[in-house]
């Protein structure tokens, strides 16, 4: 029977693991090897992956890949193929190369996904770098250095990886740094909680021969759990010392940098250069190949050979790859052949399987002298409540539903108090610097570019906030890493991988990171066209521009609006993969196999700090792309300064100001600004009291006189408003507005529209910054009104739509979807070239989402426009 058979709750002993290649390595690298006991969890919603409990972990399968699985119930306890534990031990220490700078050491930070790693980096190096409770976070190399006992250490922080086959992106990354860089010494990040499986990275170190540091990181778990770790004995079998932390505490950092400092100096009793005994005919090989690559020794000098010849039995790409580039490797090429086919007959199985078996036996065997397992799991207990409610088979994916929906409505509704308040700030400094700087083109630069641009961005940042913290707080829990288990096999129907739901969902917060984030993707062509779909994630950039417009066309359900992109975006999203996967990426993706972590309280501190990191990014804009670009449109739009006007407006307001001063000073109701007698001006009803007759006739001649200002002013902020838009309509931007106009029109449309969406290619952001500026001008001095009230208020001012409103509810919608799908920002497009390792992705994307969103606007506006 196979792991696809069992039900929830059933245990059983893995006896056989079919399949080849990708899907083969990473399941015996995860645990899934020959006589290791596994348990079937649950299953996820829509009949998705099947979650299974080994070695302490928890990990997902698709059902197609438990199917490849042979499984024996009749063995009710482990039965993985243990050796004696009889490692070789060597003569010689690996000590420090003296030709190095002995004052500056370079560590590297290494470890399984989600083992804590960049939390003891920040703990180390006192930085920010980002931290979930998921896998994939690092995706890049981040380093720092500092000084510590007169020693300057270099620390590098490394991507999360499994094991050095470089199976993914992120391992091929891990795998070049130690490599070229060869770090003095390596800090083994290891889980405490599940020490079996992370040290299966251990035992490749140790092949590699490089100076190793255990830090046995969440060690409170450890301890909470009641377990019993025996770490002097434990270092002394395998070599390395061993240190206890606990990264979110800082607790054991400067033990760690003590003990970094003694091995750097060649002190450490406990570091002993040791050998992973492979077992009687493995060794055999190693030794015969390792014998053949002595030729190269040379050109290996200081790298061990027989990591090489261990690599080879492996048959691993990337040592092949690089020895084949010498000359003499042809003719050791047969030796490695004749081992490998001389194993796979003796033992009737592949030589990866065989070595990784090997591997797990020596960690076993060593755990087995030195670790006691407790009790109490709080911490798996935990999770198993949690993930039956969070991850039900039938309402799991009901759920994740109805926390995106909480999310983005929480987003505006609870935003729009705190953004009412900022709004107000802006006005106000806006009127402070009007009553400040007198009337000209210092203060239209000022009140018009910098602070109509800047601040019109600005009062959104309580939305961005909100969407962070709680993005933060589904990352920092552990929850992100369910919606992948939730989505992979609605993800699958649509040719998508259910790891890159995770991408997915980070897009909203910033499509950058997040599409960096796909080198959690194994196969080549998954992690391209993830990268092709996350551009229509609704990120923070986008979200001002929905609450602007949203609040200002669907007032009342502004909320149910912006939920409503968001669901069209991933709508787009899915639809767009199912077309790419059966024209561009034709070939079957790479399996589903992920971890699931434990849940864990992030606590109010580390969420709120993550959330305002990234508030801080946006606030970053603020004083850079989007002021440069206000000013830029700014200045587009107040030159030139002869534009030539249809009236003479100067005269005709100076002409309309003098009759208001008049107006108000003789507050004479009785004629008109053209000396018209006001019919009734001075009719007295007959009849009733004589006082009473009186008090009316006053406070209808005051009534009047009021309607009669109000009126007067309101035809000179017409006439204003009017030779505002003739200066814009005859500036730069204007011309450049009334350009593209014919090709934005069937969308719905006008200039200043387009003149936004050309401007937000620098980022989206500034589409409301360029808003702010454009339509500053659209009210006088004297009435200072929100933006969005702006926008409800345009209308047209020529042409078959004159006084129709520019934004209504078609035109409106038809502008959203236009924001959400067209070209990503100069960033995103940047990230895609350099990710995918090729421009012609970024020029695809540019031009493939801005025709979609043409089209999809004109299709929803031409339709729209017939009801």
């Amino acid at each position: 029977m196979t792991l696809n058979d069992l039900q929830a709750g059933e245990s059983a002993v893995i006896r056989q693991i079919h399949g080849s290649g990708a899907f083969r390595k990473r399941i015996t690298e995860m645990g899934f090897v020959k006589g290791q006991p596994v348990t079937v969890v649950k299953s996820a919603p829509f009949q998705g992956p099947i979650e299974f409990r080994i070695m302490s972990g928890t990990v997902s399968l698709r059902r197609s890949e438990a199917m490849l699985i042979d499984v024996s119930v009749a063995v009710a306890e482990k039965e993985l193929e243990i050796f004696p534990f009889e490692p070789i031990f060597r003569e010689s220490t690996i000590g420090p190369d003296t030709s190095r700078n002995q004052k500056k050491i370079t560590v590297a930070l290494l470890g399984n996904p989600n083992s804590g790693k960049t939390t003891l980096y920040n703990r180390l190096s006192r930085s920010n770098e980002r931290v979930a409770n998921y896998s994939g976070v690092t995706v890049g190399i981040k380093e720092t250095t500092f000084s510590y006992k007169g020693y300057d250490i270099s620390f590098t922080d490394l991507p999360g990886t499994y094991s050095l086959s470089a199976y993914s992106e992120d391992e091929v990354i891990v795998r070049e740094f130690l490599n070229k860089v060869r770090p003095d010494i390596v800090v083994n990040v290891v889980d405490a909680g599940n020490p079996e499986r992370h040290m299966y990275l251990t035992t490749q170190l140790i092949d590699m021969g490089v100076q190793v540091i255990m830090a046995l990181n969440m060690y409170d778990d450890l301890k909470a759990r009641g377990d019993q770790l025996d770490i002097s004995k434990l270092g002394e079998l395998i070599g390395i010392p061993i240190v206890p932390t606990i990264g979110r505490h800082g607790k054991g950092v400067f033990r760690l940098l003590n003990r970094i400092i003694k091995v750097y100096e060649d002190r450490e009793p406990v570091i002993r250069h040791i050998h992973i005994n492979y077992g009687k005919e493995l060794e055999q090989s190693i030794d015969r190949i390792e014998a053949e690559l002595e030729r190269f020794s040379e050109e290996l000098k200081g790298q061990h050979l027989r990591y090489y010849a261990v690599r080879l039995l492996e048959r691993d790409d990337y040592c092949l790859h690089k020895l084949a580039r010498f000359e003499d490797f042809e003719d050791i090429r047969p030796v490695i052949t004749d081992e490998i086919n001389r194993l796979d007959s003796l033992f009737r199985e592949d030589t990866e399987t065989l070595i990784s078996n090997r591997r797990y036996a020596f960690v076993s065997g060593a755990l087995r002298e030195t670790y006691k397992k407790g009790t109490r799991d709080r911490a798996l207990s935990r999770t198993q409540k949690i993930d039956r409610v969070l991850t039900h088979k039938y309402f799991g994916f009901l759920i994740f539903m109805l926390i995106l929906f909480g999310m983005f409505h929480a987003t505006f509704s609870l935003g729009q108090y705190p953004m009412n308040w900022i709004e107000a700030g802006v006005d106000l400094l806006g009127r402070g610097m009007t009553d400040l700087i007198p009337a000209g083109m210092v203060r239209d630069f000022f009140v018009d570019g910098v602070i109509g641009g800047v601040g019109g961005v600005i009062v959104f940042l309580p939305n961005i906030l909100i969407l962070f913290f709680i993005i933060s707080l589904m990352e920092d829990t552990g929850y992100m890493a369910r919606t992948a288990y939730i989505m992979d096999r609605v993800m699958h129907i649509f040719g998508l991988h259910g790891k890159s739901f995770i991408p997915l969902v980070m897009g909203f917060g910033c499509n950058v990171p997040a599409i960096m984030a796909t080198r959690m993707l194994e196969n080549r062509r998954d992690r391209i066209l993830t990268m092709l779909i996350i551009p229509f994630m609704s990120c923070s950039a986008r979200l001002p521009v929905y609450i602007l417009v949203a609040g200002a066309v669907f007032p009342g359900q502004a909320g149910n609006v912006i939920f409503l992109m968001y669901l069209i975006g991933i709508l787009f999203s899915v639809v767009m993969a199912m077309i790419f996967k059966t024209t561009l990426f034709r070939k079957s993706e790479a399996p589903f196999v992920m971890e699931l972590p434990p849940y864990r309280a992030p606590g109010f501190r580390v969420v709120v700090k993550h959330m305002w990191l990234k508030g801080a990014l946006y606030l970053k804009k603020m004083g850079g792309v989007i002021l440069v670009a206000s000013v830029i449109i700014w200045a587009l739009g107040y030159f030139p300064r002869d534009v030539v006007m249809s009236r003479d407006y100067d005269q005709l307001i100076a002409r309309e100001k003098a009759e208001l001063e008049t107006l108000q000073a003789t507050g004479d109701p009785g004629t008109t600004d053209a000396g018209q007698e006001v019919p009734g001006g001075s009719e007295v009803k007959e009849g009733g009291d004589t006082g009473e007759n009186e008090y009316s006739v006053r406070e209808t001649e005051e009534d009047r006189a009021s309607e009669l200002v109000s009126r007067k002013q309101e035809e000179i902020r017409d006439l204003q408003f009017a030779r505002a838009n003739e200066q814009q309509a005859g500036s730069y931007i204007g011309m450049l507005g009334h350009a593209i106009e014919p090709v934005i029109r069937p969308l719905g449309f006008d200039w200043k529209m387009g003149v936004s969406l050309l401007a937000g290619f620098a980022a989206k952001e500034v589409v409301v910054s360029t808003m702010g500026v454009l339509y500053q001008v659209s009210e006088s001095e004297e009435n200072t009104v929100s933006l969005q009230e702006k926008l409800r208020n345009q209308v047209y001012t020529e042409g078959e739509k004159e006084g129709q409103k520019v934004y209504n509810p078609l035109s409106g919608f038809s502008f959203l979807i236009f924001v959400l799908l067209y070209l990503p920002c100069v960033s995103v497009i940047a990230t895609v070239g350099r990710e995918s390792g090729s421009w012609k992705w970024s020029a695809f994307v540019v031009f493939y989402t801005t025709f979609l969103a043409w089209f999809a606007s004109f299709c929803l506006y031409q339709i729209g426009s017939l009801f």
